[in-house]
């Protein structure tokens, strides 16, 4: 990824606030945002690609209400794994299908030394708890450490936002 800092063209600046507050829920959504602003499907494509590979988008993606979905038991794990092998690692823990966000962060030593996140789901915390240890299985011994930090309530969920300027 390349982060072009050049502000973006009116046409991108449209295409943003019309996605900001989530696509349309229909079967061709970007036809539907492109019929609004007038343009083609392929050129709203084309365009949130070209924002994605500039780094102005860093993804587009489903923000389920895991609570709505019957996930009521929700759990940031998080592990200590050894550097070297964290690429490796956090890809297979990322392919879980229990796993909605997987991530490396920095260590903010010496009072926190997690370097791997993964959201773990489940109807209840014993099924988290499963879930944890499938992933313990898999981290084995380049996981030195771990814990896991349970939701308590939603918190707000929002994509890119621009201002009026």
């Amino acid at each position: 990824m390349t982060l072009d800092a050049a502000p973006l063209d009116p046409t991108d600046r449209r295409i943003v606030q019309a996605t900001q507050a989530g696509l349309p829920l229909v079967p061709e959504p970007y036809a539907k945002i492109a019929a609004t602003l007038g343009l083609s499907e392929a050129q709203v494509i084309a365009r949130l690609a070209a924002m994605q590979q500039r780094g102005v988008i860093r993804r587009i993606a489903v923000a389920p209400n895991h609570y709505a979905l019957g996930m009521t038991a929700n759990g940031m794990s998080v592990w200590d794994v050894a550097d070297d092998r964290i690429s490796d690692l956090g890809a297979r823990i990322g392919a879980l299908p229990f796993v909605t966000h997987c991530y490396w962060r920095p260590r903010a030593l010496p009072q926190w030394s997690y370097n791997l996140f993964a959201m773990l789901h489940g109807e209840s915390r014993a099924e988290v708890e499963a879930k944890r240890a499938e992933v313990s299985a898999i981290l084995g011994d380049a996981c030195r450490d771990h814990d896991i930090l349970y939701s308590t309530r939603i918190l707000k969920k929002t994509g890119l936002r621009l201002r009026d300027d």
